[in-house]
């Protein structure tokens, strides 16, 4: 039987290191939803695209990119804070399916995920 069967939680070190990577990926995420918000605002500030937009619609394609890009990021924010909270209640990294610790692997590539493997396959 393998140590991730006998464990229930990961301890409080295992947590602070998960927490820390959390913690590098909302900065990248926070960085990226600034960025796009800002070509939004440029798009929709710039005289030249407004008269454009109404000839080929490129403009408007754009916009719409990066409001689908921007509500992506919006939306991964949210899940990276929620893993945030799952570690200061001390629940994360345990599958809300199946109730057993979700790999380290798993969680370095995924911090955010509440399956685990076994778990998400089964949702196919």
């Amino acid at each position: 039987m393998s140590e991730l069967n006998l464990k229930t939680r990961y301890t409080d070190e295992e947590l602070e290191e998960f927490d820390q990577l959390l913690v590098e990926k909302l900065d990248k995420a926070k960085e990226q939803l600034s960025f796009y918000l800002g070509q939004l605002q440029d798009l929709a500030e710039n005289p030249d695209s407004k008269i454009k937009g109404l000839d080929d619609g490129i403009s408007t394609t754009e916009t719409e990119r990066l409001t689908t890009l921007a509500g992506r990021t919006k939306k991964h924010i949210q899940h990276l804070e929620n893993a945030r909270i799952r570690i200061k209640n001390k629940v994360y990294g345990v599958c809300r399916v199946t109730g057993k610790l979700i790999s380290k692997e798993r969680l370095r590539a995924v911090p955010h995920a509440t399956l685990s493997i076994e778990a998400k396959q089964q949702q196919v």
